[in-house]
């Protein structure tokens, strides 16, 4: 990465960090792009340039997020049996190490609650995920012939991301909740592995 884009990361990080800690503080609806630049000490235009819209601030993760199922399966990591299988492992890697990026982390609660508390949070969210299985099933239907899985991409990224939002749902109950963090990673994690196991097909590989 040369010196411009580096500072240009630099620069997007420094907004969406700040952006952040006023969205916490204050709750997302309450905070206008204006306060954010003038804290950030960049102008409006400057964080519309790196943030096409409010929402793309708290989830400044968005592009990652959507691809990570479809990038666990386009194509399988060596040693994995099925799309399932590697979806599963992941998550239960996730959980295991107490990943921040699904929330088992000092202060997401916090986070939790502000996209609770948001319409449009919560909104910007159910569109992360639709496009996250859109993308895990054009993955599913473009793997090798000898794999292929174009008939059933649709209804098995579904199954898939379904059960994965639905796990990562939990875990928000759980941690609004005050749970501590190593019961939910163990429960979640025994949970999910039950979850996952009628759509593996390792047995019959």
């Amino acid at each position: 990465m040369g010196l411009r884009e580096t500072k240009k990361q630099q620069t997007r990080t420094a907004i969406a960090d700040t952006a952040l800690l006023l969205f916490l503080e204050h709750g997302f609806d309450r905070v206008t792009v204006a306060e954010i630049a003038r804290h950030a000490g960049v102008s409006t235009n400057t964080v519309f340039n790196y943030f096409p819209t409010k929402e793309d601030l708290f989830f400044d993760r968005q592009d990652e997020v959507e691809h990570h199922l479809a990038a666990l399966v386009d194509p399988l990591p060596p040693g994995a049996c099925c799309p399932a299988a590697a979806v599963r492992d992941d998550l239960c890697a996730a959980l295991r190490r107490a990943d921040p990026a699904i929330g088992l982390a000092p202060g997401s609660a916090a986070f939790f609650r502000t996209v609770e508390a948001s319409p449009a949070l919560r909104a910007r969210e159910r569109e992360i995920g639709e496009r996250t299985e859109a993308a895990l099933a054009t993955a599913l239907a473009a793997r090798p012939p000898e794999t292929s899985l174009a008939p059933d991409a649709p209804l098995l990224a579904g199954a898939l991301s379904g059960l994965h939002r639905a796990t990562l749902r939990e875990l928000r109950r759980r941690v609004l909740a005050g749970d501590p963090p190593a019961a939910i990673a163990a429960d979640l994690t025994a949970a999910a592995t039950r979850a996952f196991a009628p759509l593996c097909t390792c047995a019959a590989r």
